[in-house]
């Protein structure tokens, strides 16, 4: 058994933004299912304060030389019992907006503090001076927002825990003025290029890159994609030089969350025994939509950050041939506020074929998951992606693009046990294209069973993940054990 700290920004369902809060919720669930003393760290945002029952308070401390002290409050995740830490700072994370920006949209000023106060933490509670009675062996960070952690882990000259930096999205990189040192009680000669600068700036996740004793990305293809000029957003030197220390480890999904015969979001429950109560599903989604009432026509599912990066812009300039053909398309998300713009007013030149919620609500994702006929992520990269493996198990093939963990999970459908829709080029044409092929496979009703079959018997869920990860662990303590 090892003693793992899982440091995160976000946990559902407590705080969610995208993917790393499902993520956080459940691999340390799986973990600890696996026999590992898995504990989280969190931020006390007024979210989490109110999601948490039974807390108690475990450590008062000030984190740094002149702020004022925060408590550590100790309770456990609901549902899985996961033992967690909140770093309760309410003049930090009590704050009615985003959990990163505020509200017209610009990153809060105070951030490096925040999250600087966070990878601190998290790495006293793998040091000898851990606030509390229990000491980290390992701790497992993840994203910027915990960067720092394994450079303060190897700046104490005594004994302390390892550390793995997961990469979730390499784009977000937690950079900030030199000047933030001192008060992050970092010293001056770290500042380098060996060390946490980053063209002249803090960078948060070179720190983890640099310092850790393992970096890990969420998928194997990305792991070799982030090494590469085109996709490594300027630490592709840093991970080449580092290339023995970078794997990949291809998500998982909660398979007790995300399963249509247990989901307690949906009105019409079904599994691959009895798909004909999926149309039941598509049938209330319709209504609730307010699209069209048709079994037959092809819904088109999306559920994700109208960004870029997702390739919805590319989606917007093809639609109109696939709506005017007879599909229906779902939406819910938000993100560039131009994106936003235009699939509103699709919605509005299309009355009844196209329905965009902006924003995010949680039941609405899952029913358009289950009522959905073909879930569409054309992105541009994708490190792992969660929503086409939650496709796959609804039932629902994704239209994938040939990228990150998209790569690694989707099975194209002329291939045997295909279990979606995969495309290579990131144009307009081919992506139309692509989802007009999966609209002919759902008109032919035999083969469209079989891709829905396939992907409802893949294997989505984190047992073999974890189990990766845990091997990593040891392989990473053994290192340690001999070393000393």
């Amino acid at each position: 058994m090892t003693r793992i700290l899982f440091a995160t920004s976000e946990v559902h369902p407590l705080i969610k933004t995208g993917g790393l809060a499902d993520v956080s919720a459940s691999l340390p669930a799986a973990l600890q299912e696996l026999g590992q003393d898995v504990r989280l760290l969190i931020p006390g945002y007024n979210q989490v304060l109110d999601g948490l029952k039974a807390k108690k308070t475990v450590a008062n401390f000030a984190v740094f030389p002149g702020q004022p002290e925060v408590r550590l409050l100790s309770a456990k995740m609901p549902d899985t019992l996961v033992p967690v830490y909140v770093l309760d700072a309410p003049q930090y994370f009590c704050r009615v907006a985003g959990l990163y920006q505020y509200h017209l949209g610009g990153d809060w000023p105070d951030n490096p503090m925040r999250f600087g106060m966070l990878s601190r933490v998290a790495a006293l509670l793998g040091s000898a001076d851990s606030p509390v009675n229990w000491q980290a062996e390992l701790v497992h960070c993840n994203d910027w927002q915990t960067g720092l952690a394994p450079a303060y882990l190897q700046l104490d000259k005594r004994i302390h825990a390892k550390s793995v930096m997961t990469v979730h999205n390499i784009a977000f990189q937690g950079n900030y003025e030199r000047d933030w040192l001192r008060p992050l009680n970092l010293p001056q000669h770290v500042f380098d290029m060996h060390g946490v600068e980053f063209h002249g700036n803090l960078s948060f996740l070179k720190s983890g890159l640099h310092y850790a004793d393992r970096i890990v990305t969420v998928s194997p293809t990305y792991a070799h994609e982030i090494q590469t000029t085109e996709m490594g957003y300027g630490m592709q030197g840093l991970l080449t030089a580092r290339k023995e220390d970078v794997s990949g480890i291809l998500n998982g999904i909660d398979v007790n969350e995300w399963n249509p015969a247990t989901d307690k979001h949906l009105g019409v429950r079904y599994d691959e025994h009895d798909l004909s109560l999926k149309t039941k599903g598509k049938l209330a989604l319709q209504q609730r939509l307010g699209l069209e009432v048709d079994e037959h026509a092809p819904m088109l599912g999306v559920v994700s950050r109208l960004t870029y990066q997702k390739g919805l812009d590319l989606l917007l300039e093809c639609l109109p041939t696939l709506l005017e053909s007879g599909a229906q398309l779902a939406v819910l998300g938000n993100g560039e506020a131009e994106l936003e713009r235009r699939y509103q007013l699709l919605a509005q030149r299309y009355t009844g074929r196209v329905s965009v919620n902006v924003g995010f609500d949680e039941a609405l994702s899952h029913q358009i998951m289950a009522g959905a006929d073909i879930f569409l992520m054309p992105s541009r990269f994708e490190p792992c992606g969660l929503n086409q493996m939650y496709g796959m198990r609804y039932g629902t093939p994704p239209v994938v693009r040939r990228t990150g963990g998209l790569a690694d999970s989707v099975i194209n459908a002329n291939l045997e046990g295909g279990t979606g829709f995969v495309f290579d080029e990131p144009s307009t044409f081919v992506l139309q294209q692509t989802i007009k092929w999966a609209i002919e496979c759902y008109r032919d009703q035999k083969t469209f069973r079989r891709i829905q079959l396939n992907g409802m018997h893949r294997d989505v869920g984190w047992q073999r993940s974890a189990q990766m990860y845990i091997d990593l662990y040891q392989t990473i303590l053994k290192t340690q054990s001999a070393s000393i």
